[in-house]
């Protein structure tokens, strides 16, 4: 689903982005423009589009090819919308933080993190619970986040699982074959047991349905009481402090293009 759009803070003046594939009177597509923005993908854009939310220059646009160029005023839900820069940031999630971009009974939000200091607008790729820490990250980049949280491109992600009780050999080895979940089967790609540490359990997904470890720890009789997300795609916290953050690096921001089939930027 799209994202509902934010106001700006600041002011109301456009910025030219810093990595943009956009010469300034050069025409693209409404929706290319809508994604850029960071608010959604390009195709959650056409959504906004054919339900005629979208103004160019105060009028109602409703065709999907219409072209539009860095100049013009494009609105969304009578939101003015700015071309931004991309950010990319990796983020070592603490606990108490919601993964949204607000929370109506006013609780901590990852975005509330690093907006207060950056001054940036980004969004979470996909969820986190709550007390689950570790690698989340956060972008701008609309067609890029949408496409990791899309199931057909299998994003491995890797949590360390801390379990009461102790599961077993036998437990371990069920939790391999799979464990049948009310949505299906839940069959992680890899399990291996901590040597230090044997109620500490490593867990590797290529999917991430609602609560899905901690249901899958349930069905086996037992509970997490402690889970943390170490690697996503590859990339880890290592050198981030729980509850700070750092931009990822070119080569990084490439390879998460290269793995949901986008054209890497320069």
């Amino acid at each position: 689903m799209p994202r509902k759009p934010q106001k700006r803070p600041g002011g109301k003046g456009k910025k030219r982005p810093e990595v943009s594939e956009f010469a300034e009177n050069e025409e693209m597509r409404l929706n290319k423009y809508i994604a850029h923005s960071g608010i959604c993908s390009r195709r959650d854009a056409d959504v906004y589009i054919e339900k005629g939310r979208v103004k160019v220059n105060g009028k109602v646009v409703k065709e999907l090819g219409t072209k539009v160029t860095f100049s013009d005023d494009v609105e969304v839900d009578g939101y003015q919308l700015n071309l931004e820069s991309y950010i990319y940031l990796l983020l070592n999630k603490p606990k108490d933080t919601i993964t949204t971009t607000d929370d109506e009974k006013g609780r901590k939000t990852v975005v509330d993190l690093v907006e207060s200091e950056t001054g940036e607008r980004v969004y979470p790729v996909g969820r986190l619970d709550r007390d689950t820490t570790g690698v989340l990250l956060l972008t701008n980049d609309g067609d890029l986040a949408n496409r990791l949280m899309h199931p057909s491109y299998t994003i491995p992600k890797i949590y360390e699982v801390t379990t009461d009780p102790v599961l077993s050999d036998s437990q371990l080895q069920q939790l391999r074959q799979g464990v049948e979940l009310e949505d299906g089967l839940s069959k992680p790609y890899k399990v291996k047991r901590d040597l230090m540490d044997p109620a500490v359990i490593s867990m590797g997904l290529n999917e991430g349905r609602n609560r899905q470890i901690r249901r899958t720890i349930e069905a086996l009789g037992a509970q997490v009481t402690k889970l943390t997300r170490t690697r996503y795609a590859g990339l880890s916290t290592k050198g981030v402090r729980m509850g700070r953050w750092r931009k990822l690096k070119q080569k990084e921001i490439n390879w998460l293009r290269e793995i949901v089939k986008l054209p890497q930027k320069k």
